[in-house]
């Protein structure tokens, strides 16, 4: 096996390039290897200037995604050894703004994400004398795999209707949504439905079906509006038969 490979990153300096393009650099090869690691290397070794988010280097604080050869993936958990024998290709995200290099700005998926209230929404507050909101193991169990959305953004640089339609809330977003919406603890399921019916919200998804295809955690954002559209299509239904009041 080789012991280098070559990465070709995308280099961006707003005060200075009028468009991104190709910075390429030769790294060790080592079996161990994922691209963070080789990123690090060019920061440390070669380049400081080289920009990019990271954090925790292991798959929970989201932030080091980017497109490896195409591809929305985490660096931190996607071995160089998998594109041998090179070159490998990192970019920022797809469909969102750069800021510098591999760095993208989020701020409208952070507008997104809080529009869908992703909080449990109480009527009435119980009295902390009165306890804890008590679950089963099936209740917790309902919404469990909508919970570990880790907001890598994977799934927005996936989605063909976001890169078509920047006002589409989007899949994390809708999916984190639904993750409240099915805690028996939560009473705000009619109040994000208004927000995500709307012609921007579930609506918008074609159900191609690839945020769910590159989701790390396996969180099924695809599933997750489908289940929305099916609640939201219910709730039509009963505004028809009972016009006076069907929630």
């Amino acid at each position: 096996m080789a012991d280098r490979i070559t990465l070709k990153v995308t280099r961006y300096d707003p005060g200075r390039d009028h468009e991104p393009g190709f910075q390429t650099y030769e790294v060790p090869l080592r079996k161990d290897w994922v691209v963070l690691d080789a990123l690090n290397y060019v920061k440390d070794k070669v380049d400081g200037s080289l920009s990019f988010r990271w954090s925790c280097r292991m798959g929970i604080c989201g932030s080091c995604g980017m497109m490896v050869n195409g591809e929305p993936k985490l660096t931190c958990a996607t071995f160089v050894s998998e594109y041998m024998p090179g070159p490998v290709s990192v970019e920022p995200l797809k469909h969102f703004p750069i800021l510098r290099d591999l760095i993208v700005d989020i701020s409208d998926f952070l507008e997104k994400l809080t529009k869908v209230k992703p909080w449990l929404i109480r009527e009435e507050e119980r009295r902390v004398v009165d306890g804890e909101y008590l679950q089963t193991p099936e209740q917790a169990d309902t919404f469990r795999q909508f919970s570990m959305c880790i907001n890598c953004l994977l799934c927005y640089a996936a989605c063909p209707v976001y890169g078509l339609d920047p006002l589409f809330t989007g899949p994390a977003a809708i999916a984190l949504a639904q993750r409240y919406n099915t805690d028996s603890r939560d009473q705000g399921t009619n109040e994000r439905l208004d927000i995500l019916s709307q012609h921007d919200g579930i609506w918008g998804c074609t159900f191609v079906g690839d945020c769910t295809r590159v989701c790390p955690k396996h969180v099924d954002p695809a599933g997750a509006i489908q289940q929305y559209k099916l609640t939201a299509a219910k709730e039509w239904i009963k505004s028809l038969l009972m016009p006076w009041g069907g929630r």
